[in-house]
């Protein structure tokens, strides 16, 4: 007779973050609830709410989780070149949309609009862990070499560019035409360097 392996508070809080990154895949994020969760893995309201509070922070973590998620899978490779570690950042990062898309565009658009800072606020603070990632990851010496120094200014910058290669990856998803993969990620990867550049001169 199998027996049942017993979670720590720990595993089941993330096996509930877990269905809720799976729903928002293929159904609506406003759909998502404690007693969806409940009906689905058969763990009580009490035991819900004592992990997550309320609907709201359930569907807060969830958004939190995929930001980590993300974060994850474009973290820099072990690589003396820095342009070559931010393109497999962009390879692994245009990978992840398009393996997560649903939910991506569904926390993408609840995040811009509008309708809910606390989302904007997940949505912002992980876009610029990414973005804040290409000056921590690198040297002064390595930044130097393409003209960049590390700024208010052109972090900034690094930002806005990070919100054009979120709209070109999902435009280009949709509709790729005669661009392939390696000229969009080249594309980024020298507009980023002469943007921070000029930011830097």
């Amino acid at each position: 007779m199998a027996t049942r392996t017993r979670l720590t508070p720990e595993q089941r809080r993330e096996q509930l973050l877990a269905f809720g990154v799976a729903w928002i895949a293929d159904k609506p994020f406003g759909e998502l609830s404690l007693d969806l969760l409940a009906e689905h893995t058969g763990v009580s309201r009490g035991l819900l709410y004592h992990y997550f509070g309320g609907k709201q922070e359930y569907q807060y973590a969830v958004l939190q989780r995929l930001s980590d998620d993300l974060f994850e899978a474009t973290a820099p490779v072990d690589h003396p070149d820095m342009v070559h570690r931010m393109r497999v950042s962009l390879e692994n990062f245009v990978a992840w949309v398009r393996n997560h898309r649903t939910a991506y565009d569904e926390f993408v658009a609840v995040a811009r609009g509008g309708g809910s800072p606390e989302v904007a606020e997940i949505y912002a603070r992980g876009r610029n862990a990414l973005t804040d990632r290409i000056f921590e990851s690198a040297t002064t010496e390595e930044l130097a070499v393409y003209g960049i120094a590390d700024s208010a200014a052109t972090r900034l910058f690094a930002r806005g560019w990070a919100t054009m290669v979120e709209d070109v990856v999902t435009a280009w998803l949709d509709e790729p035409g005669d661009l392939t993969e390696d000229q969009m990620i080249d594309a980024f990867t020298l507009s980023l360097g002469g943007i921070l550049g000029l930011v830097a001169s």
